[in-house]
């Protein structure tokens, strides 16, 4: 579809109103170049159940043991991602699957959905919009860019460092490494300013600073499963970040809220989903917020029938929109049930989402309560 500038465009109004249904709970980067050899993968722990797709019945020794074998290392460079890096990073490749094509034995789906128009956010963006982000990472590929969300840390209520989006914006799954210089800019473009391809000041591109990743985890899985399919029903990943400026905040304080992660939502309970994120492959360029507000409950799609079914949703945002929040309002506040991890070139446009149950939970918690 032709793209039209976002100034002065009316964005649709049921995802705006979903980030902005209520006031939210308040509360590095190294070189360029190429990413450094992968790693071979962690091992599971000898103690894990033989099946891959059902990690729950680990025990925190085991938890523990594959967060230090899986060796996540980030440089911090203060200052590294400036505006023009920014600029210049390439949207993250979304894993394409077409709901069409015949599909292999196995694989369970249903018909296509509807594609939705993405929509812009209006600008300036509220404080309830300030929660989603632009997420930067140097691959073996060069500069790339995801989309990711401000998520509520259990464990420190009002002062999360905590944030969610997919883990292939993390990590390269089997036989690669995690990604590096991984920096979260939250609210990215906040007033509208920043336009590619033309100097902007660094306060319209990171109103509310940049964040450096410390610690990272994504689920085993994915590290051992590669190609697009089962592992995508846990392409999740969680980061603990820190401000380059140290100014003494947690990044809840800093964007003045987060969202709480819905764990186990019941399927039934999802009727509509708006989902989020910076879409910069054509004909967007990743300088703005923009949503998919699907007006029927999500479709399925499982590859492997012991693992939960994806979500799915009808969406014509493209590559760069990875990782980005699916939201929907419960007890009143918007709640994170998913990100975007699957998807298809329009026209037809559409997103797949894991559904977050036990082992999501489980290994969130993990992070939340015992890595720092």
């Amino acid at each position: 579809m032709p793209r039209t500038t976002n100034r002065g465009r009316r964005a649709g109004t049921a995802g705006a109103a979903l980030l902005a249904v209520t006031a939210l709970a308040t509360a590095g980067c190294g070189p360029d170049g190429p990413a450094r050899p992968a790693t071979p993968p962690p091992a599971l722990p000898k103690s894990a159940p033989t099946s891959l797709g059902d990690l729950t019945g680990w025990k925190l020794e085991e938890w523990t043991r594959y967060v230090a074998d899986s060796r996540f290392a980030n440089e911090a460079a203060p200052g590294a991602w400036t505006t023009a890096r920014m600029d210049a990073a390439k949207p993250r490749p979304t894993p394409e699957y077409s709901l069409t094509a015949a599909a292999a034995p196995g694989v369970e789906r249903d018909a296509p959905p509807a594609a939705v128009p993405a929509q812009p956010q209006p600008h300036p963006y509220g404080q309830a919009a300030a929660v989603v982000g632009r997420l930067f990472m140097t691959t073996p590929q060069g500069d790339a860019a995801c989309s990711a969300t401000v998520v509520s840390d259990p464990v420190n209520p009002g002062r999360s460092n905590l944030v969610y989006t997919a883990a292939h914006c993390l990590h390269d799954g089997k036989g690669g490494g995690w990604l590096r210089n991984l920096v979260f800019v939250p609210g990215f473009n906040r007033d509208g300013q920043a336009t590619r391809g033309k100097p902007y000041p660094d306060a319209q591109a990171a109103p509310y600073g940049r964040w450096t990743a410390v610690r990272a985890l994504v689920s085993p899985t994915w590290l051992q499963e590669s190609g697009v399919g089962a592992h995508n029903q846990f392409d999740y990943g969680v980061l603990r970040v820190r401000a380059e400026n140290d100014s003494g905040k947690s990044l809840e304080e800093t964007v003045g809220g987060s969202v709480p992660v819905w764990f186990n939502a019941p399927r039934d309970q999802i009727t509509s989903v708006a989902a989020y994120g910076y879409p910069a492959e054509r004909p967007f360029d990743g300088t703005e917020l923009e949503h998919c507000d699907s007006p029927a409950p999500p479709a399925r799609l499982s590859f492997d029938r012991t693992r939960p079914p994806m979500y799915v949703l009808g969406c014509t945002m493209t590559a760069g929109s990875s990782g980005g929040g699916w939201f929907i309002t419960k007890d009143g506040k918007p709640n994170l049930i998913s990100v975007g991890a699957i998807g298809n070139r329009n026209p037809a446009g559409y997103q797949a989402g894991p559904a977050l149950q036990d082992q999501a939970k489980q290994a969130f918690d993990f992070f939340a309560k015992n890595v720092r």
